[in-house]
């Protein structure tokens, strides 16, 4: 199983970034999909989810920002970010689970202010 997730990079605030997550060795559609991030000095934090059934949960610092989706059919999974803000830099991981759970490398993604 792989999460290969990419399009971090640097935006100034205010801007947007689309992350995405392709998987291989699964079957996207039964797993629930997930970001999470990581800023320096801190814990992993969950950004945000979507259920199989396409159900989706927010952190609320991100609640009318980022938008999760998913393309089963194509087996990736989405980040949409606007409004971006400094405290949003962080690395951001993917991540798949069912019985068992997946994690992706991660992707930097810079906001300067």
């Amino acid at each position: 199983v792989q999460l290969q997730a990419s399009g971090g990079g640097l935006v100034q605030a205010g801007g947007s970034l689309r992350l995405s997550c392709a998987a291989s060795g699964l079957i996207l559609r039964i797993h629930d999909m997930g970001w999470y991030r990581q800023a320096p000095g801190k814990q992993r934090e969950l950004v945000a989810v979507i259920s199989s059934a396409g159900r989706t949960r927010y952190a609320d610092s991100v609640k009318g920002r980022f938008i999760i989706s998913r393309d089963n059919a194509k087996n990736m999974a989405y980040l949409q970010m606007n409004s971006l803000k400094a405290e949003d830099t962080a690395v951001y991981y993917c991540h798949a689970e069912r019985i068992k759970d997946y994690w992706g490398q991660g992707t930097q993604v810079t906001v300067s202010s």
